[in-house]
């Protein structure tokens, strides 16, 4: 048989499912709340704001607006700094929570920690992805934060395009183990 008939009758293949052993690594580890969560990200935008301000980053010109005439030059300029202003928001959440192993300081500080489902350490690439998917949280209304209430695994949309979890990490977060039901997790003291 020719190496063509070989490939094109060759035995089926079976889909083997990767993450499976990174899955059952991540089971039964305590999600941070939304409150630690929230508080994550106001301190994290306090922190870009400040630097902002303090480097001038956003000195824009706002000719246009002590004239009260609005050109095209004046909303391309607008459009510019929002843009700009994505850029810096992103490149802050994506190199910090990299190069912090998961954690930018405002997840630090909240004792949280943002962990790959895919790898043992998040990516360049998810990193990415996340600070991208704040935007795209935002972009719903609000409505990719609030999906948290209503995952399975407490999931906002950037955590879902990143294939990432949020996990809690304060020393009293208890690991759901094999014997412990979530119900019974919820009566412990």
């Amino acid at each position: 048989m020719s190496k063509l008939g070989l490939i094109l009758h060759r035995k089926p293949r079976h889909f083997h499912a990767h993450e499976t052993a990174r899955f059952d690594a991540l089971s039964g580890v305590q999600l941070a709340s939304f409150r630690q969560r929230a508080w994550a990200i106001v301190i994290d935008l306090l922190i870009v704001s400040v630097v902002q301000l303090i480097f001038g980053l956003h000195g824009c010109n706002h000719e246009s607006h002590e004239t009260g005439s609005i050109t095209f030059a004046g909303l391309l300029m607008m459009a510019a700094h929002k843009i700009e202003n994505l850029l810096e928001f992103t490149l802050y959440f994506a190199v910090l929570l990299k190069l912090g192993k998961g954690q930018t300081p405002g997840k630090k500080a909240m004792k949280v920690r943002v962990v790959s489902l895919t790898h043992e350490e998040i990516s360049w690439w998810q990193s990415i992805e996340r600070g991208l998917g704040y935007g795209a949280s935002l972009l719903e209304g609000g409505f990719g934060f609030v999906q948290f209430f209503f995952a399975r695994n407490q999931q906002c949309v950037h955590d879902r395009i990143a294939e990432t979890i949020v996990v809690d990490e304060r020393p009293e977060a208890r690991r759901l183990g094999d014997e412990t039901t979530e119900k019974e997790v919820m009566l412990l003291p």
